[in-house]
């Protein structure tokens, strides 16, 4: 797969990240990559590191989409009411809103490749954990340890690809969203069939999932030693020599107060919406379908559709974003599916099922467009890093309410009609923000002090 950046919209170019401090250009410091020199280990390191943000985004959501098609047996086996299951589904985006803003801080302590490794060792021990604990509580505490690997991994990819291929952002960002949408897609299809071949309980078939993010640890060993000051330079990227020191990033970073950039908070809030809607659609669209007299396992197949339309748009919405001067354009487009998805799913949610699922995986893909324009809303690696956990952080808070209230909607009205609703409306602001956060404008212009 070709990786060359034809176009993109940033304001200027990104500086690679600093040497060690102390180091001198064009050699190795001691947080550097030991063999960084040569130029087959470059590619070798390139190589790997491709693999480890492909494994890494393949782990991203199988946490949440196996459990939406075990959901109605997960709530049988341990007593849940509708309401605590609502609860549930809004864990994710509660732990990435908290977890999501320790990534900065530990990115720059630790190194990011450091950081997403130990996040893949903790979503292997929470899935490990979380079907045997024979509690909601304990259930709940095993997810979030889980989650809050996937969330200071959704931080810093963004930063991973925006620091180590900084010419190939659009690129590099559609191959791990289409990977992200394969995981999630993935989980979706296979975990029922997987759950009755192990014999029918639902606790081998969610624990089964820690296979594939154990097999994501490997990838990034080679990169726990490289420091946030350093990274190692991959084919096509800028030379160390023409790289700023660390106290020039470093005085990017304090300088830039992301809080008073309007583009900063238009793509926060277009973030928390659209995950608004992924959650509601990973956590309850299967049992919507069951609802309607659709069977478990094609209800499965169904969720595994809408993610599985991720997997193409994944890689070309990112690619299309980049070339455009605003990608306010594409965030209508994506609201307007949405928006005829829910309404199919209220007038005929049985009979048109597949198109519903369809033209609900293509609103799914606000979630590439969103970490896209985090990647082209800043000129630095400074930037991005803030933007990245503002964005997140902010949105996975405002998104915490959603699947909650559906929940507690489906419970007390007794039908889909409300939440249907509530989701529908909500797809009208998330347009708006959208079309805000695709104008061509830079935080650091905005937001610097």
């Amino acid at each position: 797969m070709a990786f060359d950046e034809t176009g993109t919209t940033t304001s200027a170019p990104v500086p690679m990240s600093p040497p060690v401090p102390g180091s001198a250009p064009g050699h190795a410091g001691a947080g550097a990559h030991p063999v960084s020199g040569a130029a087959g280990t470059h590619a070798w390191t390139t190589r790997v590191l491709v693999v480890g943000i492909v494994l890494t985004a393949l782990n991203l959501r199988p946490a949440i989409t196996s459990l939406g098609a075990l959901l109605e047996e997960v709530r049988d086996g341990l007593g849940m009411s509708g309401s605590v299951a609502g609860l549930l589904t809004s864990v994710p985006p509660l732990c990435f809103a908290v977890f999501g803003v320790m990534a900065p801080r530990l990115a720059r302590r630790l190194g990011p490749g450091a950081v997403v490794c130990a996040g893949m060792v903790a979503i292997t021990a929470g899935l490990v954990i979380r079907p045997y604990t024979g509690s909601t509580a304990g259930f709940l505490a095993a997810s979030a340890l889980a989650l809050m690997g996937i969330a200071v991994s959704n931080v810093l990819m963004p930063v991973i690809v925006k620091r180590w291929f900084p010419d190939r952002v659009g690129s590099m960002t559609g191959l791990y969203s289409m990977a992200l949408a394969l995981g999630t897609s993935a989980a979706a299809a296979a975990t029922v069939p997987l759950t009755d071949a192990l014999g029918g309980h639902w606790q081998p078939g969610l624990a089964l999932w820690a296979v594939l993010s154990a097999a994501a640890v490997l990838p990034w060993i080679p990169f726990v030693r490289v420091r946030g000051a350093r990274s190692a330079q991959p084919r096509g990227a800028r030379s160390v020599q023409s790289a700023p020191t660390a106290d020039t990033d470093r005085g990017e970073s304090d300088g830039l107060r992301i809080t008073r950039s309007r583009t900063a908070w238009a793509l926060a809030v277009f973030f928390g919406l659209q995950a608004t809607a992924a959650y509601i659609t990973m956590g309850w669209m299967a049992q919507i379908f069951r609802d309607a007299g659709v069977s478990a396992g094609t209800a499965g197949v169904l969720l595994a559709v809408t993610m599985a339309m991720g997997v193409p748009l994944a890689f070309v919405i990112p690619r299309l974003a980049t070339r455009l001067p605003h990608q306010g354009p594409i965030a209508v487009v994506l609201g307007i599916c949405g928006l005829a998805g829910y309404a199919g799913l209220y007038w005929a949610p049985a009979a048109g099922a597949w198109a519903w699922a369809v033209l609900l995986g293509i609103a799914n893909c606000s979630f590439p467009l969103a970490l896209t324009m985090v990647g082209m809303r800043a000129r630095t690696s400074a930037g991005v890093t803030k933007l990245s956990a503002f964005a997140q952080s902010t949105g996975y808070l405002l998104s915490i309410p959603g699947p909650l209230l559906v929940g507690v909607l489906y419970q007390h009205s007794g039908g889909w009609g409300l939440p249907l609703a509530l989701m529908a409306g909500l797809m009208v602001p998330q347009v708006a923000v959208g079309v805000l956060a695709g104008r061509d404008r830079i935080v650091e212009d905005e937001a610097v002090r």
